[in-house]
């Protein structure tokens, strides 16, 4: 194999796919990036086998000149060197030439690396998907239905189910869902779909969804996916990631967003957010991070926390909007931070129905996005 590639390109492209690479694979191979050319251009491959991830660089897009093919060939890489190598070159055209014992050389300015390769024949395939199943959705809009779900995952493997972000489509409406069984984030939005199709129960590792993210453009290019029995593929420009499901039923969370309310709180999502978060100084120091909402008679919300150690803290917030009974209830500051930061209304409504029983917030404006977070049993 004997290339030349534009390093911005390339080191752009080793930077997307090392996000698949394991660093702590059984499997030799898996530690590397593979290369591999054909008439179209240039591809790199990674894999961790939760994770794959293949970048392509053409031989010239827009007009600009990408990669050239002098002999092709394939090559795998270890990942860690070469994207090291890769960055610190000086020049901006990289020379990689490949001889029948893997011996690789790249070349760039005045440097040149000679480097030791696999054989790309024993790097395993990617798994071929059956597009029945294909919807798209613009990039910016799947990156922010990630970003104000995702932290919603669990962290704890004694339900591995939960680690994951559920993805159902119905009726041209794409749902995602979140929860560790203390709280639960919602996002919905319309697609682009056939009118027949449908899933449900299609849980993608939270893992997997934060890499996506990180790759994705922000702009509003369509990212195309595919969803299979054990797989999902989100195709983007050159990019194509794949990701393994996850095995399992994920539990009905329709069952416990409580259908009514006995006091509902519109107030600033900003100036809540805010004295969560002075009130969360405290609470975060004493461990529990616990802080108590109490609605008082003149209208107002009385926001403390109180750590034995420490001291204790008192803030008062105006409500726009105050109606139902009286409430006490105390929940965990950081669902809350994390739910309100997730939101991107101005305005929130929180609806509770008792001290012990799940709340709900929703942004005023749109009902695309919902969070339910669980109290704290205080007393």
């Amino acid at each position: 194999m004997h290339i030349t590639v534009q390093r911005d390109k390339l080191s752009n492209a080793v930077s997307h796919v090392s996000k698949a690479v394991s660093s702590r694979t059984t499997i030799p191979i898996l530690t590397g990036i593979k290369i591999k050319t054909d008439d179209e251009g240039l591809t790199l491959t990674a894999s961790d086998s939760d994770i794959s991830i293949e970048v392509q660089i053409p031989l010239e897009e827009a007009g600009e000149w990408g990669v050239t093919i002098h002999q092709p060939g394939s090559i795998v890489l270890t990942a860690r060197i070469f994207s090291e190598i890769v960055r610190k070159l000086p020049s901006n055209e990289i020379d990689i030439k490949v001889d029948e014992r893997l011996v690789t050389q790249i070349r760039s300015g005045q440097a040149e690396f000679t480097i030791n390769g696999m054989d790309a024949s024993e790097y395993p395939q990617l798994p071929h998907l059956e597009e029945d199943k294909v919807f798209s959705v613009p990039c910016d809009l799947l990156k922010s239905m990630i970003r104000q779900t995702v932290f919603g995952v669990s962290t704890s493997e004694m339900r591995p189910i939960l680690t994951g972000l559920m993805w159902s489509l119905e009726k041209g409406q794409l749902r995602f869902v979140a929860t560790d069984s203390h709280r639960l984030a919602s996002r919905t939005s319309m697609v682009e779909c056939r009118e027949d199709l449908s899933f449900h129960n299609v849980v993608v590792p939270g893992k997997s969804c934060n890499e996506l993210v990180k790759i994705l453009d922000d702009e509003q290019n369509p990212a195309d996916i595919v969803v299979a029995d054990n797989q999902i593929l989100v195709k983007s420009k050159h990019i194509l990631f794949y990701s393994r499901l996850l095995e399992g039923t994920y539990p009905d969370t329709t069952r416990i967003i409580p259908q009514g309310s006995k006091t509902e709180i519109t107030v600033s999502t900003k100036e809540f957010l805010q004295s969560i978060e002075r009130a969360s100084l405290l609470s975060r120091e004493g461990k529990s991070n616990v802080v108590k909402l109490v609605t008082l008679p003149d209208g107002s919300v009385e926001i403390t926390s109180n750590a034995p150690e420490i001291g204790k803290v008192t803030d008062i917030l105006m409500p726009k909007v105050m109606n139902g009974e009286e409430l006490k209830i105390s929940f965990n500051a950081k669902y809350m931070i994390d739910a309100l930061r997730a939101i991107d209304s101005s305005e929130i409504k929180a609806s509770f129905t008792g001290p012990m029983s799940p709340f709900v917030i929703r942004p005023t404006d749109h009902d695309w996005m919902l969070h339910l977070i669980l109290p704290v049993r205080t007393y």
